[in-house]
């Protein structure tokens, strides 16, 4: 079920009403309600998806509470590399399967070797990539003995497929969210509003910003043969800004849809593109998936702790996994090594970046730069623009038809994104609408922001862009 769907706006006020209006003081029907709710959300796509769910959580849920009875080493690693092995494995066999066993094959085909192969077609479940690292994030810290099992399966469960931040994060971490589930949660006005709030901006990054920019991003970037350098340089700009209204309003629409049901999710972006060096812009972008990277895979790696050489090659192999997390194609997987590259070159070259414009405007060259190769089809198709680019700039594709305005609608919406974000990254205590004092001019504020998501949104059911991660 999308966000930004009828089936949603129909969804959500029944969950809610139910939640709040018929089971407010019992906890454990609230917590059913909730998980009803989730399988319902998550099988509106494809039900026969809801047994993985389903298989995984049943798993981690007793490794979990075997784990903390047993104290012999050899027995809590076996129950842990089962809990690796099953979430791994689902996650590997529906996103990889094909990509290793093509790529296979191709390196074989390098050297005169003709194997055949055929196919698979596999579905991939959607947001499997998001619930198999929030589980076994879980499994890891009770094996590490910085958690306790839960003891409720309903609660476990619950914790596993919550709904707002199910299908594409943010990837909670249990020492979080699953306290939340045991605790008496109470209706407020304050939460109410203050989600709604989050929600109404989320809808605005989403509809506008984003669906908006992929109009003109997804006419240049799929038809690359019939464009010039500008426009792929045109293209480029507004995919920056089109990953992140989509992302981040998924995000902002999943963390206010959680607080109306009394819940507290991460923050998941922090104004990346203000960030001065590659380093401080993974501290602000997607910032659940970062820190799931730096505590399960960075540090046990050895982290900074090690010689410099051992540690450029935990930063490297950190985000080249985090590339191919993204998707089975060799351009996710340049793209993380690229950002891999930035890092390395910023540890030896740089101690410290000052904050200023220029090191503001670098940082966002070089992740431009990155998203071509995220953004583009294939890894010929990137190198395609990459050179159309440097050796032959020509006209500008301004659009044709119904979808001329679009570029000129999404430019005003970047416009006024990042006027919103300059405040509230310099000047939030004495701009920010939400908490002006005068309630007619906050409300003004906000009604104007939904006549603009409604006459300006492009509402045709376009999917989040991580769904397919």
């Amino acid at each position: 079920m999308l966000f930004n769907s009828i089936d949603f706006a129909i969804f959500l006020p029944i969950v809610f009403a139910i939640y709040w209006g018929v089971f407010n003081n019992n906890l454990k029907l609230q917590n059913i309600v909730l998980l009803i709710a989730s399988y319902v959300f998550y099988g509106w796509w494809d039900w026969r998806f809801l047994s993985l769910i389903i298989f995984s959580s049943l798993v981690d849920f007793y490794v979990a509470k075997n784990l903390e009875k047993n104290s012999n080493p050899k027995t809590r690693r076996r129950l842990l590399y089962l809990s690796i092995f099953v979430n791994l494995g689902f996650l590997g066999f529906f996103k990889y399967y094909n990509f290793f066993a093509e790529s296979f094959i191709n390196a074989f085909s390098f050297f005169g070797q003709d194997i055949s192969f055929q196919s698979v077609r596999i579905i991939l479940p959607v947001g499997i990539s998001f619930y198999t690292f929030q589980t076994l994030s879980y499994s890891i810290d009770v094996y590490k003995r910085k958690l306790k099992p839960s003891q409720d399966i309903i609660v476990f469960f619950t914790f596993v497929s919550f709904f707002p931040q199910l299908v594409a994060g943010p990837i909670e971490r249990a020492t979080n969210l699953l306290p939340q589930f045991t605790s008496k949660r109470k209706f407020t006005h304050a939460a109410l509003s203050h989600g709604f709030k989050l929600m109404i901006w989320g809808f605005f990054l989403k509809v506008v910003v984003a669906d908006r920019a992929s109009i003109y991003v997804n006419a240049v970037y799929n038809n690359i043969e019939s464009h010039e350098g500008l426009s792929f340089l045109a293209a480029t700009f507004l995919f920056a800004f089109q990953i992140y209204g989509d992302f981040a309003g998924y995000s902002l629409i999943a963390i206010g849809t959680a607080k109306l049901f009394g819940f507290d999710l991460m923050t998941n972006f922090n104004r990346p593109y203000f960030s001065s060096s590659v380093s401080e812009f993974w501290t602000r972008w997607h910032i659940s998936l970062s820190t799931w990277f730096r505590d399960y895979l960075y540090i046990p790696l050895g982290g900074n702790r090690a010689t410099k050489p051992r540690w450029l090659f935990n930063l490297f192999i950190t985000f080249l996994v985090s590339g191919l997390w993204h998707g089975a194609n060799w351009t996710f997987v340049v793209w993380g090594a690229l950002n891999g590259v930035y890092l390395i070159f910023e540890v030896l070259l740089f101690k410290q970046r000052k904050k200023n414009v220029l090191n503001i405007i670098t940082t966002f060259i070089l992740i431009y730069f990155a998203w071509i190769f995220f953004r583009a089809n294939s890894i010929q198709d990137a190198f395609y623009i990459i050179k159309t680019i440097t050796t032959n700039l020509g006209d500008l594709y301004i659009g044709r038809g119904p979808d001329k305005t679009a570029p000129i609608y999404a430019a005003l919406a970047i416009l006024s994104l990042l006027v919103v974000e300059i405040k509230k990254e310099y000047f939030d205590s004495l701009f920010s609408i939400s908490k002006h004092k005068n309630e007619y001019v906050r409300m003004a504020a906000y009604a104007t922001l939904i006549f603009v998501i409604l006459y300006l949104g492009v509402f045709d059911d376009g999917q989040f862009i991580y769904f397919q991660f």
